[in-house]
């Protein structure tokens, strides 16, 4: 199972952010991406997804590139997936200076209120997308 979640992964990074590698190999740097998997509470996906849109669009305001959702449609025992920026501490800063002022929660009760609307998830720091080529070269 841990495997086939590995595998989807790389696919949604391989075909999720295609613009992403292009500007980063031309300007001759790695593309990080975030990738997050979701189970949520039994009935509580609307909630979760209003709550994830609301700062979707505070990053977007931001400047951030945008995340990009998968949901689940058969197979594996999560609900969503979702492939992001990997953020600087400035960006995190500006992010939650904007979710302030738009009367969204930060911090500690951000992160109550997110625990509590899922069963489990999980965060990867990739680098990606890039060509099987680009990882041999980096692997040289």
């Amino acid at each position: 199972m841990k495997r086939r979640i590995l595998v989807l992964a790389l696919f949604a990074i391989a075909f999720a952010l295609p613009s992403a590698h292009a500007q980063t190999a031309a300007a001759g740097k790695q593309p990080y991406a975030l990738v997050s998997l979701y189970r949520v509470a039994p009935g509580i996906h609307l909630e979760f997804l209003k709550w994830m849109a609301a700062r979707e669009q505070v990053a977007h305001d931001a400047g951030l590139p945008p995340t990009h959702w998968y949901a689940h449609l058969n197979g594996d025992a999560w609900d969503y997936l979702a492939v992001g920026p990997s953020t600087t501490p400035e960006q995190d800063r500006k992010v939650d200076e904007l979710s302030t002022k738009r009367g969204l929660t930060t911090g500690m009760k951000a992160s109550l209120e997110f625990r509590g609307m899922i069963a489990w998830h999980t965060d990867t720091a990739t680098i990606g997308p890039v060509s099987a080529a680009d990882l041999v070269k980096m692997g040289q």
